[in-house]
């Protein structure tokens, strides 16, 4: 079984912002494979199948900065190992709109991430990271709660759909041939 994780904070008041194209990725990942998700206690969750393999798709209800608390609680109990892990997320260090695969390493600053790397004792998981860019004069924590500008709309709907393909491909065909792919 898979775990795909998608990051961001719970909420109608942060839905559309910067901090939560994991979420946004996830529920596209949810819709394109015909998977309902559901609250539970610490996330949101739902099961099916992508390229005829099991997934759970994950959206901890911790908030950014806990999301690990929830991830390991996935991963202990669906027991699934971390290299079944997939973290969806924003990244402030690539353009808007780009889109990466990358196999473990450190949380780059993302608090979320290395919620996750503390929680579950390993930088050894997948992570498919979604540009955001940064604003000159605006503080990261002020920047990544804000949402999207009219012209950058087209642009985060096609990376949601390249996020979905790179999931697809991660799952169906392994990271490797996926990052071989998506990671230009």
């Amino acid at each position: 079984m898979w775990a795909i994780i998608g990051l961001g904070n719970y909420g109608s008041k942060y839905s559309k912002t910067r901090h939560n194209l994991g979420f946004i990725a996830l529920e596209a990942v949810a819709e394109s494979f015909d998977i309902t998700l559901q609250e539970k206690k610490e996330y949101i969750a739902g099961r099916g199948s992508i390229a005829g393999h099991d997934v759970l798709l994950i959206e901890p209800l911790t908030f950014m900065n806990l999301s690990g608390i929830a991830v390991k609680d996935v991963l202990r109990k669906f027991n699934v190992t971390s290299e079944n892990l997939i973290v969806i997320h924003d990244d402030l260090d690539m353009d808007t709109g780009k889109l990466k695969i990358k196999r473990n390493g450190s949380a780059g600053g993302h608090r979320g991430v290395e919620s996750i790397i503390q929680s579950i004792g390993t930088k050894e998981f997948i992570r498919v990271k979604i540009g955001i860019g940064r604003e000159p004069g605006i503080s990261p924590e002020t920047y990544v709660l804000k949402k999207f500008r009219k012209d950058e709309l087209p642009i985060i709907k096609d990376v949601i759909e390249r996020a979905v393909d790179a999931v697809t491909a991660i799952v169906s065909g392994g990271v490797t041939k996926a990052m071989n792919k998506f990671n230009s």
